[in-house]
This record gives C-alpha cells, sequence and structure tokens, in this order.
C-alpha cells in the first residue's frame, strides 16, 4: 500500500502549545511490508520543568529526566532514523507539528507526510459516539499496559493498525485510508463533507467545538481560501492548534461584500462570545471627549454622544474613563499643554508640569487661554471622531464587484440597524437607533470615506 516504511509514532510533551512546549519522550515503531523492523524509544530532556498536572497524567517526572538527552542531541539520529517514512499518528496532526517545530530549533527543516489514525478511525467507525485511543482499544478489546507513555500508546495503535486490516474490507480501508490522505490539512474531528460547499466568496464563517460550543467567529472576502488558510499554519501559531484540536463543525454565511462580512462578524462575536475572539468582544460603556464650540476644555461623556448630532467636537473612544484620561495626559504631555486647564489636575495657579518646564504656562497666564485651546484641538485631531455627515438616515448598497448578493444596509449617526436584501425591505427597517458600537463605528468609517472603492452606493432614507 505504501512504498515507503510507516512510522507508528506518539510523543509526550510538556504541553499542548507545539511553538512553546516540549517533547518529554518519543516512541516509535518502523514498519516494511507489515512487519515492524525497527524502535526508537527515547526520554528526552525539555530544558524546562514538566508541570505537576502533566506529570500526574503521564507519569514523567523531572527526575526522570534529569540525565536524559536533549531532543537537539538526538535530532540528527533521529532525522536519519525517520528518513521519508509516513508518520501513523492518532491526532498526527499535534505529534507531526512538535516534531517540526522541534526539529527547526535544532536546525534540521522537518515536513513528513502523515496518516491520523483518528480522522481515519471517523471515516471507517462513524457511529461510535468518540474516537480518541482509548475508545478505540476499548471496542476492540486490545490491551495497553499504560495510558499516556509513549511507548505503550505507539504498540496499542499499531494493535488497532492491525485489527483494521483484518477486520475491514481492503476496499473500505483504502477508500478510508484515500479520503483521509485527500483532507489530510483537515482538523481530525471535522468532517470533509462540511468544507466541500465552501464559496471563494465573502462572508463570516463559525467554528463550534463539542456540543455545539462557539470557538471562533471570522470573515474574509475568500471564505473557501481563509478557512483552510486556518488549518495550514497550527504547527506556528497555538491559536490555529488549539482551534484544531477542538473544532468539530463549521458554519459560513455568504455576504454581499467585504463590508457585509466585517458588520456580521462584529455582530456574531458580540452575540455569541465566542471564546477564541479577543476582539470585538462585548464593550462596556463607551467614554469620549467632547469638546463644545464655546468651552476652553474637553468634558468626558458617554460615547452615546456620537449618535447625537453636537455642538462641538468628539475625541476619541474608550472603554473606560482612566483610558480616556491617560490619553488626553499622554497628548498633553508630548504636546506641552496645561493638565490642570484640561481638567486633568485640580488646583490653582501654576500647575506641577510647569514647574518642570514641561507647560507653556496657560495655567499663570504666560499663554493665552484661547491659544492653548487651539493648540490643544490642533494635537487631540488625529483622535477626532468623524461626525455624521448626512442630515439623516442612510442607505447602503453593497455588491461584490464580481455579482452574487445584494445587500442594503440602514445607518443613520453611525448606527446599524442591520441590512435587506431589497431596498424597500430596507426601509421597513425601523425603530429605535440601537445603542452605539465602537466596532461597527470604525468598520463603518472606514468604508464610506471611499464608498467607490468598495462598490458602494449612499443614498438617503
Amino acid at each position: 500500500m505504501h512504498d515507503t516504511p510507516l512510522v507508528f509514532i506518539d510523543i509526550e510533551t510538556t504541553g499542548t502549545r507545539a511553538t512553546r512546549d516540549r517533547i518529554t519522550e518519543i516512541a516509535a515503531l518502523k514498519v516494511v511490508d507489515g512487519d515492524v523492523v525497527d524502535r526508537f524509544v527515547c526520554l528526552t530532556h525539555p530544558q524546562t520543568s514538566v508541570p505537576a498536572h502533566i506529570s500526574q497524567l503521564t507519569g514523567i517526572y523531572d527526575d526522570m529526566l534529569a540525565n536524559a538527552p536533549t531532543f537537539s542531541d538526538i535530532a540528527e539520529k533521529l532525522l536519519a532514523w525517520l528518513g521519508s517514512a509516513c508518520l501513523v499518528a492518532h491526532n498526527a496532526r499535534f505529534d507531526a507539528s512538535f516534531l517540526r517545530n522541534e526539529f527547526k530549533r535544532a536546525g534540521h527543516r522537518y515536513q513528513p507526510s502523515v496518516i491520523c489514525t483518528l480522522r481515519l478511525a471517523r471515516r471507517l467507525h462513524p457511529t461510535l459516539p468518540t474516537h480518541n485511543l482509548t475508545a478505540l482499544l476499548a471496542h476492540f478489546d486490545i490491551p495497553r499496559a499504560r495510558q499516556h507513555r509513549a511507548e505503550d500508546d505507539a504498540n496499542a495503535l499499531w494493535e488497532l493498525w492491525l485489527t483494521w486490516r483484518r477486520e475491514c474490507e481492503t476496499e473500505r480501508f483504502q477508500a478510508a485510508l484515500t479520503d483521509e490522505q485527500r483532507h489530510r490539512s483537515l482538523p481530525a474531528q471535522l468532517s470533509s463533507d462540511q468544507i466541500a460547499d465552501l464559496p471563494s466568496a465573502p462572508g463570516v464563517y463559525l467554528f463550534y467545538g463539542h456540543n455545539r460550543l462557539p470557538l471562533y467567529v471570522g470573515k474574509s472576502v475568500n471564505l473557501r481560501s481563509r478557512v483552510l488558510g486556518h488549518f495550514q499554519r497550527d504547527h506556528q501559531d497555538d491559536k490555529e492548534m488549539r482551534l484544531a484540536q477542538q473544532i468539530q463543525h463549521i458554519e459560513w454565511e455568504e455576504t454581499a461584500g467585504d463590508m457585509s462580512a466585517q458588520l456580521r462578524e462584529a455582530q456574531l462575536v458580540k452575540t455569541l462570545m465566542p471564546i477564541m475572539n479577543r476582539q470585538l468582544r462585548r464593550q462596556g460603556s463607551l467614554k469620549t471627549w467632547y469638546w463644545p464650540s464655546d468651552a476652553l476644555c474637553p468634558t468626558l461623556v458617554s460615547g452615546k454622544a456620537i449618535s447625537q448630532p453636537q455642538p462641538g467636537k468628539l475625541f476619541g473612544l474608550f472603554r473606560s474613563a482612566k483610558e480616556a484620561e491617560e490619553a488626553l495626559r499622554s497628548v498633553a504631555e508630548e504636546h506641552g499643554l496645561c493638565p490642570r486647564v484640561l481638567g486633568l489636575e485640580k488646583g490653582k495657579g501654576r500647575c506641577f508640569a510647569q514647574q518642570l518646564g514641561k507647560c507653556r504656562g496657560a495655567c499663570c497666564q504666560q499663554e493665552p487661554l484661547e491659544a492653548h485651546s487651539l493648540r490643544a484641538q490642533r494635537a487631540l485631531a488625529k483622535l477626532q471622531v468623524s461626525a455624521w455627515p448626512w442630515p439623516g438616515r442612510i442607505v447602503i448598497r453593497e455588491q461584490s464587484r464580481r455579482g452574487g448578493p445584494i445587500a442594503y444596509h440602514v445607518v443613520d449617526h453611525w448606527c446599524y440597524f442591520g441590512s435587506a436584501t431589497t431596498h424597500r425591505c430596507a426601509q421597513a427597517l425601523t425603530g429605535d437607533a440601537p445603542q452605539f458600537d465602537m466596532d461597527t463605528y470604525r468598520i463603518l468609517n472606514r468604508f464610506l470615506n471611499d464608498p467607490e472603492q468598495h462598490n458602494l452606493t449612499i443614498a438617503p432614507l
């Protein structure tokens, strides 16, 4: 079936992060023409301590590794021993990623072909509730001396393979193996059927784990390319590895364009709260600096002010009063502005910054207040929140330049009411204005600054 040898392999590690954690034990069986012809079994010093919970799981403790070679010590020997053999492992993505990173640290490039017996088991036994190695060994009554020790797991995996070859029809086994190899970049728990219809079009995608736990929401102008890209970088990125280990189901929505995708992504993240989305999570009460047209300094107000007409300027959007004050203080220090006049410092007379020569003296009449106010607003210009340039609600027509669906988005004072598939349906999107959202504002502001570039048409509603 294979011209090259098969190597049934298992490793134990200090953790699950292939880019940072290290290998503590390797066991491999080299199989040629259906016979085990050689073994490679070795403890390796990870050059760090083994976490207590890992030791309890594997039975591998620091004192056992004290005199063991490092991976670099055995790298050349192991690389030569592996040769061009195809690795066979249960959840092979995990083992191969650790080996690739360990070899890379030792100055070697290693990109093996792999067969994942976890993916193979899902194809051969779709009705089994779980497909981890322990469950499969119990199903076939295959003994194993110790769990989570590399040599015992490698031996058990070889016995599972032999059981499959005895009990499965050759054509069925070969078909499952061919399908596994065709989709070898996919996570082990993910069915290849789920990605078959992924379009090369704009949209959002949702990754789910066990019991449909939301793991991650993303967007792209090319759904197929972006989703598959997640599964090709897991050996380089710990987050991608965690996704690959946990993902069991994918859903996606095709959108009219990039703006639709970004708006929908922000909405889904705040609704579903996926555990691996750090950005776009639900925000608290936003703050902004409001500078009335007739005032000499700004006032900290709620971010809701951005969705209401204001006779002045708004500067910055912040997630807390502390963050807002730190931003204003930083601008003051950079431009020699007076923290007392800006309301950042209480008291009368000369401010502390002026005594240090860091304020031009607006606090003690050395700089006119009007001049100070003008300088301050110029310094804050980079933070200025864009004023709503239309008298009221607008409808934004969006369609990808490649064709496809059309969306009509309704927006008023940066508040997003939603979208519809026709202009008439968009007119029906009425009701109270939704709460202002900083991420939505940033998305809309970016796209509406250059609507032609994004194939958008804007009209009053």
